[in-house]
């Protein structure tokens, strides 16, 4: 079994970033073995399609795809390309549109990606995330998890919270579906913790994103 990947790819991330993941690859022992065991069930899902020479999509659905989602699905990129993984394929969808919560369009920027906003002052902007200067950005948006460009089969759906995992008995079209939930920060929303609480689930997601991605 072969699966392709770039040389070095994550040599033109930005500084900042790049020391930001390198310190959360070190974590991977804070991660709980039940915890280890679910995303290596997803983990066999990538290299089995990647194997296959098949893309393997993944999307990261919560109620309102508005934080836990989007930060999956970012951090689930930026470990693909972290480990050079061609072919991973992410995406992110609530049980309703929204919008990408701007606490945590912060806390990304705080780690080292670069993020902007197509019109900041929209209902429902669109957020161009990069990892360097060079990379093709992750364009994230509010959405319904069925709506484009979400695919509609042939995917893996990542369950981020427990009220969209319990409200979606049945996720149509995809091959795979796991519940990895997160605690929501918006329970510090408005409180002298509130940088603290999305930095913290920044953080654990972005570690077991690597430690996902690793493991293919």
């Amino acid at each position: 079994m072969t699966l392709k990947k770039m040389e070095d790819a994550s040599s033109a991330f930005y500084p900042e970033l790049k020391h930001y993941l390198s310190e959360a690859t070190r974590r991977f022992d804070v991660i709980p073995s039940e915890r280890k065991g679910e995303l290596a069930k997803v983990s066999d899902y990538i290299r089995e399609r990647l194997s296959k020479s098949e893309p393997a999509k993944l999307t990261f659905i919560c109620t309102h795809n508005s934080r836990r989602s989007h930060l999956s699905q970012i951090w689930a990129q930026v470990a693909a390309e972290y480990y050079g993984l061609i072919g991973v394929e992410t995406f992110s969808g609530g049980t309703e549109a929204t919008a990408f919560n701007p606490r945590a369009v912060a806390a990304m920027q705080r780690c080292g990606l670069k993020v902007v906003a197509d019109d900041q002052a929209a209902a429902n902007p669109r957020y161009s995330v990069y990892t360097s200067d060079s990379s093709t950005p992750q364009v994230c948006f509010s959405k319904a998890y069925g709506d484009p460009p979400n695919p509609g089969k042939g995917y893996c759906a990542v369950m981020t919270c427990s009220q969209a995992d319990d409200a979606c008995p049945l996720v149509m079209g995809c091959d795979l579906r796991m519940p990895i939930r997160y605690e929501d920060p918006k329970v510090a929303d408005d409180t002298e913790f509130e940088a603290q609480r999305y930095d913290e689930r920044s953080a654990q997601i972005c570690g077991e994103m690597l430690y996902m991605m690793s493991l293919v």
